[in-house]
Order: structure tokens, then sequence, then C-alpha cells
């Protein structure tokens, strides 16, 4: 049986990764973790892919109907939208410690996808250190490639594997793993040329990207999204990049969210991403620049891509076409 952490340092965050081989053992640790959460009368979220819902449900009996559940493959689609969904199912229960489910990386997801949700992984540290909460992620070590598996012990402090409990020995602050995360992102063909603003022009900005995708597969509500996102994004670099940026769109042919086609904006400025968690938790109605604008972006994109260097900021935002 799997020792619980959690239960022994009441008041304490605990993250661990769970690494099963096949369903038999995804069942077995994730009910294990639900059970357990239920027994000790605490509220349970579980996030994973489509597919693992309902044989959860069914392995659970009559105890599913005290969990909530959630698709990850609709509410994680963006890594960029999963901590909130995290934060504000923990944020309901002030007086209880919340137990979580939550599996960002499956096998199918495109390397953009797993890098920035990867980067998520890091940053759940962060965003609940100090507070009473479990998010248990499960690792497919059977479907994943290595290199995956290998990421998860450095974003987890706890690893779980075959009913045993250890401290993992690679783990890093999250910081480092957001360093890592920032490699260049690779150039696309045939993309647009990129348009120059500068303050004044935000106005200019919009006009350029409404016209550019009249003529993209996206629908009219998907291309106002993306127009929305962009003018957002365009924003902060007036704002906070230095008072000026470039924007430059392409249409992809495999490379968009899932590997499917899509519409991409890419926002470079001299900007500096002081707060990681900027715009990965809804703001206050009352926030003034509480990261509103990151905030939509992540909200409205399928996928949102953030550079950080020294020369400054990039953001890459996908749009899926189908």
């Amino acid at each position: 049986m799997i020792n619980h952490p959690a239960a022994d340092a009441p008041g304490a965050f605990v993250h661990p990764a769970l690494f099963y081989r096949g369903q038999a053992d995804y069942l077995a640790g994730v009910g294990g973790f639900v059970r357990a959460a239920l027994t000790a009368d605490e509220p349970v979220l579980v996030a994973v892919p489509g597919p693992q819902l309902d044989p959860l449900r069914e392995s659970l009996g009559g105890d599913a109907a005290e969990v909530t559940w959630t698709d990850m493959r609709q509410t994680g689609r963006n890594p960029g939208r999963i901590l909130a969904t995290l934060q504000e199912f923990a944020d309901r229960y002030p007086d209880r410690p919340a137990r979580i489910v939550g599996e960002p990386i499956w096998a199918g997801r495109s390397q953009a996808e797993v890098l920035e949700a990867t980067r998520h992984e890091a940053l759940i540290n962060t965003a609940f250190a100090g507070r009473p909460a479990t998010i248990l992620c499960p690792y497919d070590v059977l479907g994943l490639p290595a290199a995956v598996v290998k990421d998860a012990r450095r974003t987890h402090p706890e690893l779980r594997e075959e009913g045993k409990v250890q401290i993992s020995q690679d783990h890093v602050d999250a910081a480092v793993v957001s360093a890592d995360c920032d490699h260049p992102l690779p150039e696309p063909d045939g993309a647009a040329p990129w348009f120059a603003y500068a303050h004044g022009e935000l106005g200019e900005v919009r006009a350029h990207a409404e016209a550019w995708t009249r003529h993209t597969a996206l629908s009219p509500a998907r291309r106002s999204d993306l127009v929305l996102a962009v003018s957002e994004a365009a924003a902060n670099s007036l704002a906070h990049g230095g008072g000026r940026g470039s924007l430059r769109l392409w249409n992809t042919a495999g490379g968009g969210p899932d590997g499917g086609p899509g519409v991409v904006a890419e926002i470079r400025d001299a900007g500096r991403l002081a707060n990681p968690l900027a715009g990965r938790r809804r703001p206050a109605l009352a926030s003034v620049n509480g990261g509103r604008g990151l905030w939509m972006i992540h909200q409205l994109c399928d996928l949102v891509e953030i550079r950080a260097s020294d020369s400054g900021l990039t953001l890459r935002l996908h749009m899926a076409t189908s």
C-alpha cells in the first residue's frame, strides 16, 4: 500500500508523479489516491484525458459521484490554462486540503504542447507552495518518450511507482525548468513578413491581423478570437515591452496544436516576464495590472508558447482550424 505523505504532514503541499505501466496499474494508483481522499473527507478533482474518465468512474463505483471530473483534453488543451483550473478548485475549499489528479501530458501531445505542459508542472510547485493540497500527476512510462518521464522527475519532488514512494533526487527549482524550456522556437516555413508597431498604433495591429486572417481557414468566431489575442499581446508590448513590438502570422499544415492544421501569430518585444505565473490565474475584477491580457490570451488560444531571453519576450499563439 502506498503511504500518502499529505496525511502525515498537515498543511504541506505534496506534488507526486505517478509512473504507471498499463491500465490496471493506472486504475490502482489513481483510484487508490482518490479513495484515500474520500475516506479523509477531502474534496477531489480528477482532470485526466477523456478516454480515462469512464474507466476511472467505473472502478470507483458509487464513490465516483463524490468526485469532480474534467476532461484534460479540453481543460488542458492549452497547458497555460490548467493551473487556473487547479487553483480555482482548491480555492473552493479554503478550510480543507484538496486532492487533485492532473494528467497534463499524454501520448500524442505535440512536442510544443509537451514543453509548455512541462513548464506548467514546474510552476505548480511555485503556485501551490505553502498551501495544504496534493496534486498527483500520472505518467504513462510505456507510452511516453523517455525524455518526458525524465522531466517528470525534475518537476515533481515525490515519485510513486509500483506501490512505493520516494523523494526525487532529480527535482530542481521551477526557475531552472522554466529556463530550460526557453530554448529557441523553430523558424516557420513561409511566414509572413514582420509587421512593426509602436505607441499609438494598436488599431493598425488589429487591422493588419483582421485583414490577414480573412484568408485563413479559421471560422469567423475563431478569427475574432485570434485578432483579440494578438491585440492583447500587442497592448502588452506597448505598455511593458519597450513601447514597440513586431508581429508576424502564418498558416501551418501540421505544426498546430495536436499536430493538426492551424494559424500562428508571433509577437516579439523587448519586455520581460517578471512573474512566471502571470496569466495562469484568473485576475481579480479589481486588478489593475495583474496579467489580465496574458490571461485572456491563454483562454482564447489553443496553445501559447512563451520564450524569455536577454533580447526580450516572444509569444507564439496557435489557433487550430479544425
